[in-house]
């Protein structure tokens, strides 16, 4: 269903079997909902999207107790969140206290409605879409918000071969009805089990903790990585090497992924932006001045 972009698919399917989520930050038109849509297809997995808007509430998203007239009881009706995919559209478009409704159930895996908790179903994702160009009526992510999702990525314009290759293959319509389940739930589970078990080698996490305490101690950034983010990295590190077949990870596999992981955490001083260096700039700037640990023989 997505022509080529095989970097941002790898780091889709990443964040799933990491248990993260995934901010996909892109100009309209260029296969977000479409991404979403596959994964869910090829995981039989149930997908619920919320178009968020200025006037959606909590409880839009959670669900909420209605009384039952016929039986003369409150019953619970779950919203969207209670689901294994959820498709977050337009996130910065809602409220600070709509997204916030988000954030228990990206950490905790639960959801609390009326002070009673219940979890959500597992495998769980968020896939949370941003539009970077029209900026009337949106809302800045805040903080704890953006720190609580593994990964930012962008789909990007396709290539000119990659555009043909599209049009010829969708010239009679798109259907995910086609696209087969490859995996199951279950399969997810499994997958991150052995995630867990895949190896860092205190030289690894060594290197890992080194970009963090540079982006600390930065004087481009106001804000650097959190011990949130560097578990992030480090998991995300796991996830790349089991993906790449390996069961321990190479500094190799934490420098491909500190800008996806952290850029979007990170908060650039006035100075820099003024400058016109963005977080993944400088982030980058930061991992190609910290050495690489070379193994001795």
């Amino acid at each position: 269903m997505i022509v080529g972009k095989s970097e941002t698919i790898d780091l889709v399917v990443l964040a799933l079997l990491c248990r993260g989520h995934v901010l996909l930050e892109d100009v309209p038109g260029t296969g977000k909902t479409t991404l979403a849509k596959a994964l869910a297809a090829s995981l039989d997995s149930q997908l619920n999207r919320i178009q968020f808007t200025p006037d959606l509430v909590p409880a839009d998203v959670l669900g909420v107790n209605f009384f039952n007239a016929k039986n003369g009881e409150f019953e619970f009706r779950p919203g969207p969140i209670f689901s294994e995919i959820l498709l977050a559209d337009e996130l910065n478009r809602a409220t600070p206290r709509t997204q916030s409704a988000l954030l228990e159930a990206m950490q905790e895996r639960q959801a609390s409605i009326d002070g009673v908790t219940s979890p959500v179903p597992e495998p769980f994702m968020v896939m949370a879409t941003l539009n970077p160009v029209e900026m009337e009526g949106t809302f800045p992510l805040p903080e704890a918000q953006l720190d609580r999702f593994m990964v930012r990525a962008s789909i990007g314009y396709p290539g000119r071969d990659e555009e043909s290759a599209m049009l010829s293959r969708f010239q009679h319509g798109e259907s995910l009805n086609a696209l087969p389940s490859v995996a199951t739930g279950d399969d997810i589970s499994k997958a991150r089990d052995v995630i867990d078990e895949v190896t860092v080698d205190q030289t690894v996490s060594g290197y890992l903790l080194d970009i963090i305490d540079a982006t600390r101690n930065s004087s481009s950034l106001r804000l650097g990585a959190s011990p949130r983010a560097s578990l992030a990295l480090q998991h995300a590190a796991q996830g790349w090497a089991a993906m790449q077949g390996r069961s321990y990870v190479l500094p190799d596999d934490v420098k491909h992924l500190a800008v996806p992981v952290l850029s979007h955490r990170l908060l650039a001083e006035t100075t820099s932006e003024l400058r016109g260096q963005a977080t993944a700039t400088i982030l980058t700037e930061i991992i190609e001045s910290t050495p690489v640990p070379i193994e001795k023989v």
